[in-house]
């Protein structure tokens, strides 16, 4: 399987924080959530990525070429979309393509358009007049409209209603339907990426906590919940993020430890959210 994204044992240091031999890889045709807490290292690997940061170490390829070496050749192939537009605010929409489209040797004015047109933005519209829903569709418009094969996308839904929300990702769905495109979407609305992705990759303190398919990482956990006297020193020791009170305990149990459990004990498959807080709490660190 040819991937668009290639990351291995990439490692960056700060003075309060360290991104630790960071490796996962992101298949041609497919969408992955790139998922942790804040200051967990998504984007510090996004800027690595880009090439935005220098690194200690690693090695980052895209599309089988060196971010670094080939940076020029891969920056036509890829676009960024932040969590903020970096168009100047008196830009009507009309005039971002003639701001922008010298920079892409594969620039289309007509797909560029088709956007502008499907997406309903207002051509005569500033920049600045436009809602924040506007102004996502309008960087998602520019990202497409020059056939880049990877889009990196930075919490593009933060903020965002539901109704625009649920627009974007059928315009994300859509856009990798050929199996040609690839999306590193980094989000902390993580039923965005329930409905959309196809692999997941959890990053906590720097570190790959888990980079797989969305179904398998749901099928190798478990949420468990008991009583306060079903909670043995051998199960505490293999959950993850345990919590108690007076009533019982719950916590997240790789599902491969399932078999140790008493008939009495719940167990529940387990949203993305409560992996990611589980985790944030400590304890067994699974690999």
């Amino acid at each position: 399987m040819n991937n668009a994204l290639e990351i291995r044992e990439l490692c960056k240091n700060y003075k309060d924080f360290a991104l630790n031999n960071v490796s996962f890889s992101l298949p041609m045709g497919y969408i992955m959530g790139f998922v942790g807490q804040n200051g967990a290292g998504k984007t510090t690997t996004i800027r690595l990525i880009l090439n935005m940061i220098d690194r200690e170490r690693g090695e980052i390829k895209l599309f089988g070429l060196d971010n670094m070496q080939d940076e020029q050749k891969i920056k036509q192939d890829i676009a960024v979309v932040f969590d903020d537009t970096y168009f100047v605010d008196t830009w009507k929409v009309r005039e971002v393509e003639r701001a922008l489209k010298d920079f892409y040797s594969n620039w289309s004015s007509k797909q560029f358009n088709e956007y502008l047109s499907s997406f309903h933005l207002p051509l005569d519209k500033k920049v600045k007049e436009l809602s924040r829903g506007m102004k996502m569709k309008l960087m998602l418009a520019v990202a497409m409209s020059h056939e880049a094969r990877l889009l990196i996308l930075d919490e593009p839904t933060s903020g965002l209603d539901p109704v625009a929300r649920e627009e974007l990702l059928e315009i994300l769905s859509k856009y990798i339907a050929d199996g040609q495109k690839s999306i590193l979407f980094s989000t902390h609305i993580t039923s965005d990426l329930e409905k959309i992705a196809d692999y997941i990759t959890v990053i906590e303190h720097g570190s790959i906590f888990y980079s797989g398919t969305k179904d398998d990482l749901l099928e190798r956990f478990c949420i468990v919940r008991g009583g306060p006297h079903d909670l043995t020193d051998e199960l505490k020791k293999n959950l993850i993020g345990l919590t108690t009170n007076i009533a019982g305990f719950a916590g997240l149990l790789p599902t491969s430890e399932m078999k140790h459990l008493a008939p009495e004990i719940v167990t529940e498959t387990p949203t993305i959210d409560e992996i990611l807080v589980s985790i944030s709490k400590g304890g067994n660190h699974y690999e």
